[in-house]
């Protein structure tokens, strides 16, 4: 059985069908949230970076949230791999005290970001012709623009009750805000499910704008005043945007969805709310590169890394199988050179499904 599996919308899996899967049919590139999850991703996005994609066709759009969003920044880097190589490196080697607060844990995110990002990392995020960043970040709204305990708590909790009944309701607590690439114009029409404010990446907000879309409620720190968009309390962009429920059929070209799961969730309160699925129409033109159950069977322990890792075992131990996850990722890179270079694996093409979890 392969390390790979693709899934793809009917537009998608016919084009694949006739053309293989090319780089100058590819406008978007999308990132999911997750977390470390993204580890058993990170063979495939040296390739993609490094080797599919080059600056000889149309521009690349990239729209991710959370750990996607970093993945994807470490694209438009002026040295995508070496910076994917940094992050990766970090993020897996991350060691904390005993009890580390939310204090301690944006400390380490914030050193790991400038250590992805380097000297110049911002300077070429923002500018990037060619690989043109996207970032999903949430506006904190009431309650949950508070760093005290209970009135976070509370706010979440009326969130996720308010989720349960509409996620149109959640943007009474989050209010979605895309930091986009200066060098396009963003299409004011496109995200209609929710309100949503546009506004440009620049050198001096690059660095906050990451670390907002990352910045987990209760687990970290909210990002305040981003340049660009003062008086704002910032909180992970997964909230809203978990996997990406967008409607990229109305994008030209085909999307492509490197994800860790063969299931999409909405937004991060829907994991709990077993009913609500993605618009299937969205994913027309959508190719998903996901493991296989084989592959994800073979890594330690059966299982992609999660945030759950740092309880389930010792530093040392988790630091050990998160980097031994890094290296069998290039399974899954080696898997997708080969469906790009002699079609492998195109005669085996899934067809996209609402399905909610789990690995083909």
């Amino acid at each position: 059985m392969s390390d790979l599996h693709v899934i793809a919308g009917p537009h998608a899996l016919q084009h694949l069908q006739k053309n293989g899967l090319r780089a100058q049919d590819v406008s978007w590139l999308a990132g999911a949230s997750g977390g470390p999850k993204w580890f058993v991703l990170y063979g495939m996005d040296k390739y993609l970076a490094g080797e599919f994609f080059t600056t000889g066709h149309q521009p690349l759009r990239m729209i991710g949230s959370s750990a996607g969003a970093w993945r994807l920044a470490c694209y438009a880097h002026s040295d995508p791999v070496a910076a994917l190589q940094r992050l990766a490196t970090r993020y897996a080697g991350q060691v904390y005290s005993d009890h580390p607060d939310k204090h301690e844990i944006s400390r380490e995110a914030r050193a790991m970001l400038d250590l992805m990002l380097g000297e110049s990392g911002a300077r070429a995020i923002a500018t990037n012709p060619h690989r043109r960043l996207y970032v999903i970040a949430d506006r904190a709204r009431m309650l949950v623009r508070s760093e005290k305990q209970w009135p976070l708590n509370a706010g979440l909790l009326a969130a996720a009750l308010s989720n349960l009944v509409s996620r149109k309701l959640l943007t009474q607590f989050f209010e979605r805000h895309v930091f986009h690439n200066a060098l396009d114009k963003p299409d004011l029409n496109w995200l209609r499910d929710m309100p949503t404010t546009w506004l440009p990446l620049r050198q001096d907000n690059v660095r906050e704008v990451l670390m907002a879309t990352g910045s987990i409620p209760q687990i970290m720190e909210s990002v305040r005043d981003i340049p660009g968009s003062e008086d704002a309390v910032y909180r992970d962009g997964g909230i809203t945007d978990y996997h990406l429920d967008l409607p990229f059929n109305t994008r030209p070209g085909l999307v492509l969805y490197p994800h860790f799961y063969a299931g999409l969730v909405p937004g991060w309160f829907d994991k709990f709310v077993a009913w609500r699925r993605v618009n299937p129409r969205y994913f027309d033109n959508v190719v998903m590169l996901c493991p296989s159950r084989a592959f994800v069977k073979s890594l330690p322990f059966g299982k992609i890394p999660d945030r759950n890792d740092f309880r389930r075992m010792s530093q040392t131990r988790r630091v050990e199988v998160w980097h031994m996850v890094l290296e069998e990722s290039e399974r899954l890179a080696e898997a997708l050179r080969e469906l790009v270079i002699h079609g492998r694996g195109i005669e085996h093409l899934q067809p996209f499904t609402t399905r909610r979890s789990g690995h083909l």
